[in-house]
């Protein structure tokens, strides 16, 4: 029987789990340093507190538990040992006869150590509960202190990235300031209190991997909701009270919201050459990592050129890591019935990026179609509500976004962290 180690339980591992049929000839161990699956496209939105963690998560045992052939195991991955077929975590070892990297990608600083330090990230659950606690604690903080300049600096948040997570951050961030905050926070609102959301990137034009329509329409959306874009502004340095650009000029601000990237992280025991731009492994048509016999790769972390479409690698996208698992599945699955393997093709679906209330943009590749205002907002809405995992994280979700739409408001702005000193 084959013991196969899946490391990662995001869109490409639990599709891959979902999609392997229960076999005899095999037994799988899903390893990831979380006890849950999470919805990273709206991790945003747990951060800003229009959701609770639990509306974009589920936990793994719970998930898995109609699978006999399945087993969890948590654990950070800390070594590979491909001469001996194992895995070496920092909770136990685990001996493989295929291992599947499936781990996804982490927060690229670009080796700006005090961006690192004091920008704070959006790509996790965790990451998110640190960053509405931050917002929770800086808002109170305005409301007390008597210095103006203090307070504007509590009040001026920068957001760098031009991506879709840059764009969402920044579009919600103008709705809390306009419909929440004049009621929340009196004591700061109105005449005489001055804040400022700015969105920056480092890139001439906001969605870069977007059609030009849908940037102009989110950078013209932005621009009337009060988000001041600053483009072709690189930052060279932050050190959590003010934000230097390579251009020469700073913000003064206590919150820089770091959406600008991502990039994997490298595992040892595996060769450098096996390693491409961003730390992407190198893999062929059927996401087997070149120069290793039987490990493979698939999601952000893997880096594959043989699809003809995309001949310099495919996006980061949580429909690649989709569609690379259930392809990767089906191979096994041909494997254990002798069949002929499938090499992968990306059909790609589309991109799109919510901005506002009503206002989001759609870029349909085949046919080529542009949509933005409502209809793009309610694609968006339907199509969000449908990749998450299960109908309760849906109708959740739902319920909430339901509510928030009609009051403008939300009542999950809870300031909580854990006790760290119980005594």
């Amino acid at each position: 029987m084959k013991h196969i180690v899946i490391i990662g339980g995001g869109f490409a591992g639990i599709n891959l789990i979902r999609k392997l049929k229960s076999h005899d000839d095999y037994t799988i161990t899903l390893v990831d340093r979380n006890n849950y699956n999470y919805f990273p496209p709206l991790v945003y939105q747990v951060a800003m507190a229009f959701l609770d963690p639990t509306d974009i998560s589920y936990p793994f045992r719970k998930l898995l538990r109609k699978r006999k052939d399945v087993r969890y195991v948590i654990g950070e991955l800390e070594e590979v040992i491909p001469s001996e077929n194992k895995v070496i975590l920092s909770t136990t070892t685990l001996t493989y006869d295929i291992l599947v990297f499936a781990q996804g990608t982490t927060t690229n600083y670009f080796g700006m150590e005090n961006v690192k330090k004091y920008a704070l990230p959006s790509k996790t659950v965790d990451n998110a509960l640190a960053l509405r606690n931050h917002f929770l604690k800086v808002m109170e903080e305005a409301c007390i202190t008597k210095d103006a300049k203090e307070r504007t600096k509590l009040l001026t948040i920068v957001v760098v990235g031009g991506g879709p997570t840059g764009v969402e951050v920044s579009g919600l961030l103008s709705e809390l300031k306009k419909n929440v905050v004049p009621k929340d926070y009196p004591e700061i609102s109105g005449k005489g209190y001055e804040s400022h959301i700015y969105l920056v990137d480092g890139m001439p034009k906001l969605l870069a991997a977007m059609s030009e329509k849908s940037q102009k329409d989110a950078f013209n959306d932005l621009t009337k909701m009060g988000v001041e874009i600053r483009l072709g502004m690189q930052v060279k340095d932050y050190d959590g009270e003010i934000v230097t650009f390579a251009n020469g000029e700073s913000i003064p601000t206590k919150t820089v919201v770091w959406a600008a990237g991502v990039t994997a992280e490298r595992v040892k025991g595996i060769p450098e050459t096996v390693y491409t731009r961003g730390n992407r492994m190198a893999v062929d048509e059927y996401n087997k990592v070149k120069e290793l016999n039987n490990i493979y790769a698939i999601g952000d972390i893997a880096f594959q050129t043989s699809d003809e479409a995309f001949p310099n690698g495919h996006p980061q996208l949580a429909q690649v890591a989709i569609q690379q698992g259930v392809n990767l599945a089906k191979n096994f699955n041909a494997m254990t019935a002798s069949q002929p393997l499938k090499p992968f093709k990306y059909f790609d679906k589309g991109s799109m990026a919510i901005i506002g209330r009503n206002k989001a943009v759609a870029d349909i590749p085949k046919p080529k179609l542009h949509f933005n205002g409502f209809i793009a907002w309610f694609v968006w809405l339907f199509i969000h509500l449908t990749f998450l995992i299960t109908y309760r994280n849906r109708f959740r979700t739902m319920l909430n976004w339901v509510g928030a739409y009609f009051t403008r408001d939300q009542s999950l702005r809870l300031l909580m962290e854990p006790d760290k000193d119980p005594e």
